[in-house]
Formats: C-alpha cells, sequence, structure tokens
C-alpha cells in the first residue's frame, strides 16, 4: 500500500500570506483585549512594543509551528512572558481571542485543533501557576 504525503498544516492554512492575514487580526484582538490589559505588565508590553514587530515574529512562530519554511527568531516562550505573571484565567481570555479570529477566518475545524495544540504546547512557558 502506497502512503500519500499529507500536505503540512501550513499548506493548508494557505502558506505564509493567509497565516500573516490570520495573525495580523488576532494581535489587533489580543493588544486590544481588556481582559489582558487589565495585568498591568501585560498592558505595560502592549504599548510599548510596536505591534508590526509582534505580527512579524508571531507570524514567524506559526508559519515555523505549521511546517513552513520559515525560522522562528524570537526569544523563547518561557523568555518573553515569564515577567508578565499571565494567569491560567488570562490564558483563557488569550484562548478566547484565538478563537474568534479562528472562527472570522473560518478555519475548518481539523486545522484549528492542530493550531490549538500546537498554541497549548506554550501553555507551561507563559503561564504562572501559583505554588502551593
Amino acid at each position: 500500500m502506497s502512503t500519500q504525503n499529507k500536505a503540512s498544516l501550513y499548506d493548508r492554512l494557505g502558506g505564509v500570506y493567509s497565516i500573516a492575514t490570520v495573525v495580523d487580526d488576532f494581535i489587533d484582538r489580543v493588544m486590544a483585549d481588556p481582559r489582558l490589559n487589565a495585568n498591568p505588565a501585560v498592558d505595560e508590553v502592549h504599548h510599548k512594543v510596536p505591534p508590526a514587530g509582534f505580527k512579524y515574529l508571531a507570524t514567524e512562530m506559526v508559519c515555523w509551528a505549521t511546517g513552513g519554511p520559515q525560522t522562528y527568531t524570537g526569544r523563547s516562550m518561557a523568555d518573553s512572558h515569564r515577567h508578565l505573571n499571565i494567569t491560567p484565567q488570562e490564558w483563557e481570555a488569550f484562548m478566547d481571542d484565538f478563537q474568534q479570529t479562528l472562527d472570522k477566518f473560518n478555519v475548518p475545524a481539523a486545522e484549528q485543533a492542530e493550531l490549538r495544540a500546537i498554541v497549548q504546547s506554550t501553555y507551561g512557558d507563559i503561564v504562572v501557576v501559583a505554588k502551593a
């Protein structure tokens, strides 16, 4: 039996231009989300970091993580987020923003599940879990 290679998630999402379009909407949504900006550290970063640079790095990362030819050149998720003290509730708000963007662009359910799994894999590097 011959096995056909399944197209990469990157290809199924439409490549860099489609990914960049979705990232553009998502970053705009995240940067304006009052649930996230209630965290003073997050709010400060959202007003200090130019959105275009953030969108560039996020696009690079999504392309890389989904099997595209790009290389992510930013800092690790832990280094980028540890000082922000992001809570599980803020993570849920972030994921809600992510879902809204995926739905806006009618990303198919299978690809949504793969993207959510990729994002979820960063949870431990981003969210601060209270120590008992």
